[in-house]
């Protein structure tokens, strides 16, 4: 099972970063990729790391796994497994299709200086971030195909630097560039669920 999640990984890396940047670069002749705000040592800084110390963590899971890192035995079902595949196929499609639907707006980072459009339709009419939504889908798929104890710690770690990520650098680069339209969004738009998360 080790080898069938990290197989899931890199067809997440390949669909959601790879693919998506290609069609990106096509359409508006840049990839889309800001990497990490604020300077060193900032929390915004801070959360980007942490967003790639989650990636890579979950990426060892099934490493370890390879390695002779066995899965937690209460988590050693195949029904868990078969459960685990699902997920990660649907949030592969879903983090695909919610990029789409960002457009021309679609960015991996943020930087503070530039304006994209505020997106609210298609899925964004129903929570405000479905595209770390369907990241946090795949990342629990990829962790129940071989659910080591990296693997679960990559989830943990990757909805930690997600929260963190949204609250620090996405929500507030938003709410400066669009004002009272984003913060009327806020205010009826769940955060990364419908009707959770949503600011007053």
């Amino acid at each position: 099972m080790a080898v069938l999640a990290l197989a899931l990984f890199g067809l997440y890396a390949l669909i959601g970063f790879g693919l998506r940047s290609v069609l990106q670069r096509r359409r508006t002749g840049d990839a889309g990729f800001r990497g990490v705000s604020g300077r060193p040592g900032s929390v915004e800084w801070w959360a980007g790391i942490a967003f790639a110390v989650a990636v890579l963590v979950g990426l060892l899971g099934p490493v370890t796994g390879l390695m002779g890192l066995g899965e937690i035995p209460v988590l050693d079902r195949p029904w868990i497994h078969a459960l685990g595949v699902v997920l990660a196929c649907a949030g592969i499609a879903a983090t695909f299709l919610t990029q789409l639907a960002m457009g021309e707006s679609w960015r991996v980072g943020v930087d503070p200086a530039e304006r994209t459009a505020l997106v609210t339709d298609g899925p964004f009419r129903f929570v405000r971030n479905p595209i770390f939504t369907a990241m946090l889908l795949t990342g629990a798929g990829i962790a129940l195909v071989f659910p080591n104890l990296v693997a679960i710690l990559g989830w943990v770690l990757l909805l930690a630097a997600i929260e963190l990520q949204v609250r620090v650098v996405e929500e507030p680069y938003l709410g400066r560039q669009h004002g009272e339209d984003y913060r009327r969004y806020t205010a009826s738009t769940g955060r990364f669920l419908p009707g959770l998360g949503r600011l007053s």
